[in-house]
């Protein structure tokens, strides 16, 4: 083979590699008799790492470290009055002080008054680990029995959609914020009659297009296999690390060539919009989840897809810094609050059309560990007490009823593994879900719950 040939073949190969993990066959398999669809298009945003219902929903701020000051530090996605002392939340002022300067809201309405919130929803089985509340929030099964480094052993919401109402691979797309632990596993089940020729693509853009990235990927570049040994090396360990979740297999990509050329192209345009400042990131970016609601944007506006489900875990550092998890929450705010807006200014495709939900994957415990952190506040576990099972859920959107308050803490509604069919819903294909047998017995279509 000429080598001219062979550097074209190559480097079209590496580049439908590089491009997603996980491109999947295409069309309808199985027609859909479920309900008209309610709307187009659902973003499902996880806020990973654990959410106090205290901070959250009741806005006690640092009521639980025994000072006197409340406040709303979610209020693009709630309605309620900040702090008005001891802020630490923001970002740092002028003169140097930590995160004294708040975020400026960007929704001037709540989404608790655009759509509806359940106030007080239940994780209603098993521990409450962060890959144990990921996989419900995607399967609406708890998978109890498995851990780190294994697929939701029942179907994906993206496997549902793709087996029952016919969307295509780059209509549902799995956003991670990382590849560590399972993330690149939440793709698609192994359940038999599903699996990854329904599964989603799986993306973690702060690793595409981060450093390593760049010096592999941007313009996919090609490599003589003589002379250049040590760079084909590298990029090899790199689409390892990024793509095969250390060591295991990707699975067989049977995908049309239409698709692979358009994530190839995305993959380009968006190395090239990243070179030019025009990724649409948050207007404070200064951690992992904002980087990844930026990339998220640029996928709904290249793909507008059926589904997209983006991962945030900067709240996980509750375990150690009270006060890093309380910005981390404000800026969980401030993507949510984004990512409405973009969808509603700078996509008119998806804008009238889309359904926003959002839910942290379980909660924290009621009362602190024994780790001060730099303001000596205590930080908060999550060891399946059941404040730990305390979440909420909120969706707004076409549809969904304006300004309504479901459940409260003596009278919860809903349950973690609601999400699936109520997405199942929306995108009308309920029927099938349901009927399915797979999901934990007790979840519903959150319609079904008001």
């Amino acid at each position: 083979m000429k080598r001219r040939t062979f550097l074209r073949r190559a480097g079209l190969t590496a580049a439908t590699a590089i491009a997603a993990p996980y491109i999947l066959p295409t069309g309808r398999l199985f027609a859909t008799t479920g309900n008209p669809p309610m709307a187009g298009h659902v973003v499902f945003v996880l806020f990973a790492g654990g959410v106090r219902q205290q901070e959250a929903m009741y806005q006690r701020y640092l009521a639980d470290q025994n000072l006197d000051v409340e406040g709303n530090i979610l209020y693009n996605m709630l309605t309620g009055t900040p702090p008005d002392i001891k802020i630490v939340y923001g970002v740092d002022t002028p003169d140097g002080q930590p995160g004294g300067q708040p975020i400026s809201p960007i929704l001037s309405t709540p989404l608790d008054q655009i759509g509806t919130l359940f106030k007080e929803v239940r994780y209603s089985s098993g521990g409450t680990g962060h890959y144990t509340g990921l996989s419900t929030g995607v399967s609406g099964h708890y998978g109890v029995t498995q851990g780190l480094q294994q697929r939701p052993v029942h179907p994906t919401i993206f496997e549902y959609l793709r087996r029952h109402a016919g969307a295509k691979a780059t209509d549902v797309w799995f956003i991670g914020n990382g590849i560590n632990n399972s993330t690149p596993l939440l793709n698609h089940s192994e359940y038999p009659g599903y699996g990854w020729r329904y599964g989603a693509n799986f993306f973690a853009p702060n690793i595409t297009f981060g450093p390593e990235g760049e010096q592999h990927l941007d313009g996919f570049k090609l490599y003589h296999p003589e002379e250049e040994l040590d760079p084909i090396n590298k990029m090899r360990i790199f689409l390892n690390q990024s793509f095969m979740q250390q060591g295991g297999e990707i699975p067989h990509l049977n995908n049309t060539p239409e698709e692979k050329e358009d994530i190839k192209a995305f993959i380009l345009n968006t190395f090239e919009r990243k070179s030019n400042g025009q990724i649409a990131f948050p207007p404070v970016t200064d951690n992992q989840d904002l980087s990844t609601i930026g990339y998220a944007t640029e996928v709904l506006r290249w793909f507008k897809p059926k589904l997209l489900v983006v991962n945030m875990g900067a709240v996980d550092s509750c375990h150690s810094s009270f006060t890093s998890y309380l910005k981390a929450l404000h800026r969980a705010d401030h993507a949510v609050g984004f990512l409405w807006n973009y969808i509603q200014t700078q996509i008119p495709e998806m804008a009238g059309d889309t359904i926003l939900m959002a839910m942290p994957e379980h909660g924290r415990n009621l009362e602190p560990n024994s780790i001060l952190d730099e303001n000596d506040w205590l930080a908060y576990d999550h060891d399946s007490d059941a404040n730990s099972r305390r979440i909420f859920t909120m969706m707004a959107g076409p549809g969904i009823d304006a300004g309504l308050t479901v459940g409260s803490e003596s009278s919860p509604v809903g349950d973690a593994a609601d999400i699936v069919p109520t997405i199942a819903e929306i995108l009308g294909v309920k029927n099938e879900v349901m009927n399915s047998g797979l999901l934990h017995y007790d979840a519903l279509s959150l319609f079904d719950r008001i």
